[in-house]
């Protein structure tokens, strides 16, 4: 039988391939623990991306329908302005004192708060150019 000998020392051969066996199965372990958490890490920040880019063009899609919105409101104010204005045949020679009553109807109407000083200012500014 083989016995050891004084100087022999270490696991032997059997030992040293169980070490090694251990070794490598931890280091796959470990290695597949980091990219399990790297490939997770990955999908957040791609699912994170998405969403900003789905919240911009919310964003974006919501200021053009305020836009929108806001233009149709003032097609809107521009028609009710043109239709409460009163309706008056063209004047007549030396047309000062009809223009002078539509701006006084303008005037009640901005104090019976019918139109507002921008409104008005556009509808005496439309009297005095025509």
């Amino acid at each position: 039988m083989f016995r050891r000998g004084p100087g022999r020392r270490g696991p032997g051969l059997v030992g040293t391939v169980a070490q090694t066996a251990v070794i490598a199965g931890t280091a796959t372990v470990v290695s597949n623990k980091v990219s399990g958490s790297s490939a997770k890490r990955a999908s957040a920040q791609q699912q994170a991306q998405q969403q900003a880019q789905a919240d911009a063009q919310a964003k974006a899609d919501l200021q053009a329908n305020v836009q929108d919105m806001q233009a149709q409101l003032q097609t809107l104010q521009t028609q009710q302005l043109q239709s409460a204005l009163p309706q008056t045949p063209a004047p007549a020679a030396g047309g000062e004192p009809d223009l002078m009553a539509r701006l006084g109807q303008l005037g009640e109407m901005r104090t019976q708060g019918l139109l507002t000083e921008d409104e008005f200012s556009a509808a005496k500014a439309r009297l005095l150019a025509g």
